[in-house]
């Protein structure tokens, strides 16, 4: 499936099960329109809505989208019926807490009827009524509030939530107190903060203060530099301040100490979600002196003429020939250990209810032209959950599409570059099937051989015995000294016993056999094409001088030898997300970036797909 995120309807997990995630987008761009930027908002399906269930993934734009969403939906929205509140007596709330569990919300409650893809809401109302003034997930009437639910939305990312206004601001004001309880922050940049920063002031009359979850770096930034009684007031909880938020300092890698089996090392941030965070890289800063890993190189003159190439043409195709891996200004021999490259995270967020997961990257450059490359082991940590099935959801930048060089990339990623790293990973999944493949024929011929072995003891014994009642005892003779029959079979002199030659029947060729013709070419390879440079592109049509053992068969079609299986990452949703917009005429970035994706994964063989976000949209997974 190749688009742009839709509703529930195509929101169902990769193998038929009911989705475990939504996920909401408030912003799906890079800016430079400030009113979309990236904000996302995700919540476990089991949690029904509930209290602290929503977590917000960056905050570059928040609850302005929220009540344009609001807004947009809310005449559509149904009358409910008055609620009675419940017996608040000791007994009744014993038994209404009494299926409560660890996670922090009812999993037996009628709410669970409630499917995320219908408009039904008597589960919901029963969770609603059951819950308030208990303590529990829905907020206890207080001076000001009305004392039942009004209104259920029907259509839209918010269908099924019930709001006690009228109006799409004040029940946005609402949501943010209430149902959002933590920001998991992936860098400081303003496009991914500022929404956040801003919003702090309707923080104010709530329970407890919300949590701004981040590696230390990113913590470090917010503190230093935001909420510090210059840029914004020190609304934190340290150094003297308010106390409306709260920092909350991840562990990279995750805090092995947390969690067990697939859920080791994830801390949970609320309501039903866990996280694990890990770093990578951003770019550099654009101070002209060495950077941490290699030089610095200012744009040349054909450089810029590719770049304004941009601005008289629509044309959706990159140049033929563009380099598609590696950067033309990297030195990886000039490398310094300067402190100037921008860090931001990659986090796994996993549903606690299933264990299904998703990831979600903040803005990230390719480990190919990167000073700092940390990517690929966040597709080391990813490539087993895709093969155990519990990750089908990556969300992933690509601001800028393949007509962008690298030299101004600044950090972010092009298709060309995307499609390289989703090869890496679909390498690694590659390994450890083929690596869980090798552990299963293991263990199929360590139970056929100790299958093997029970089957001649069992026969041993009959002759024994048989013997034995003659008054003969030879078998044990005959046994003795001999290894199991399946232990000859492990041993290695059987195997090289077993082993022919790979030499055999070949003849041995000298170098002065070899003919390399550079006359003779064949098909570029798609690695082939990626590893030509972009001024080539730009100069002309240039063969790429190819070497041809002569004396050995060379098939017709000259077939890309690949790291990784076909459809390695089939069921694979590759979410996009940070496109830039370009502010000019003609078909919009994302719809080029997505045209070219789609192009790059064809000729890769990926087998994934791809889903272009939209502002207001909605992901389930």
């Amino acid at each position: 499936m190749y688009g742009e995120g839709g509703g529930p309807g195509s929101g169902e997990g990769g193998d038929g099960r009911s989705p475990a995630f939504q996920i909401i987008v408030l912003g799906a761009g890079g800016g430079p329109s400030e009113d979309d930027v990236t904000g996302l908002l995700v919540r476990s399906t089991a949690t029904q809505w509930a209290k602290s269930s929503i977590l917000a993934v960056d905050a570059g734009t928040h609850l302005a989208a929220i009540i344009r969403i609001l807004e947009q939906h809310l005449p559509h929205a149904t009358q409910t019926k008055s609620v009675e509140q419940p017996d608040s007596s000791p007994e009744q709330t014993r038994k209404l807490k009494k299926p409560r569990q660890r996670n922090g919300f009812d999993r037996s409650n009628a709410a669970r009827d409630v499917s995320p893809h219908t408009t039904s809401v008597a589960g919901y109302l029963g969770h609603v009524s059951g819950r308030a003034s208990i303590g529990g997930n829905s907020p206890a009437p207080s001076q000001g509030e009305p004392q039942t639910p009004k209104l259920v939305l029907t259509t839209g990312p918010f269908s099924g939530l019930i709001l006690p206004y009228e109006s799409a601001r004040a029940n946005a004001s609402y949501l943010l107190r209430n149902l959002i309880s933590t920001y998991l922050i992936t860098h400081p940049h303003l496009d991914h903060l500022s929404g956040f920063a801003v919003n702090t002031a309707s923080f104010q009359h709530t329970s407890k203060p919300k949590k701004v979850a981040a590696l230390p770096s990113t913590i470090n930034a917010i503190k230093d530099h935001i909420f510090n009684d210059i840029i914004w007031p020190n609304l934190s909880d340290e150094e003297g301040g308010v106390g409306l938020v709260s920092y909350m300092r991840l562990v990279e890698g995750g805090n092995v100490a947390l969690g067990t089996g697939n859920g080791r090392g994830f801390i949970e941030l609320c309501d039903g979600l866990s996280v694990k965070s890990w770093s990578v890289s951003h770019g550099h800063c654009m101070k002209r002196h060495p950077h941490r890993g290699s030089s610095i190189s200012p744009m040349l003159p054909d450089q810029q003429y590719h770049s304004a190439r941009r601005d008289s043409s629509y044309a959706i195709a990159p140049p033929a020939g563009i380099d598609r891996r590696r950067s033309s200004i990297s030195d990886p021999t000039s490398r310094l250990d300067n402190a100037c490259v921008y860090d931001s995270s990659a986090f796994f967020i996993r549903d606690e209810q299933t264990g299904h997961e998703v990831l979600i990257f903040g803005d990230v450059e390719p480990d190919s032209i990167s000073l700092s490359p940390r990517t690929e082991r966040v597709w080391a940590d990813a490539a087993p959950k895709i093969v155990a099935g519990l990750l089908s959801a990556i969300f992933i930048e690509c601001s800028y599409d393949d007509f962008q060089p690298d030299e101004t990339l600044f950090g972010h990623l092009a298709p060309r570059h995307l499609i390289a790293e989703l090869e890496v990973l679909a390498a690694k999944v590659t390994a450890v099937r083929e690596e869980a493949a090798i552990e299963d024929d293991k263990d199929t011929k360590e139970r056929s051989l100790d299958s093997i072995d029970a089957s001649l003891e069992a026969d041993a014994a009959k002759i024994k015995r048989k013997r034995q009642s003659n008054g003969v005892n030879v078998y044990q003779d005959i046994r003795r000294g001999r290894k199991p029959y399946s232990e000859w079979l492990r041993s290695d002199a059987v195997s090289k016993s077993r082993s022919p030659s790979p030499l055999k029947g070949m003849e041995m060729l000298s170098p002065t056999d070899l003919d390399f013709s550079p006359t003779e070419t064949i098909e570029p390879t798609l690695a082939a094409k990626r590893n030509k440079s972009v001024n080539d592109a730009r100069n002309g049509n240039h063969k790429v001088a190819t070497l041809t053992p002569h004396p050995l068969p060379v098939p017709e079609t000259q077939a890309e030898v690949k790291p990784f299986g076909p459809k390695a990452l089939e069921g694979v949703k590759i979410v996009i997300i940070h496109v830039k917009d370009t502010l000019r005429d003609g078909p919009p970035p994302g719809e080029i970036i997505l045209t070219q994706l789609i192009e790059w994964e064809k000729e890769a063989g990926l087998g994934c797909d791809f889903v272009l976000s939209k502002a207001g949209g909605e992901i389930w997974v």
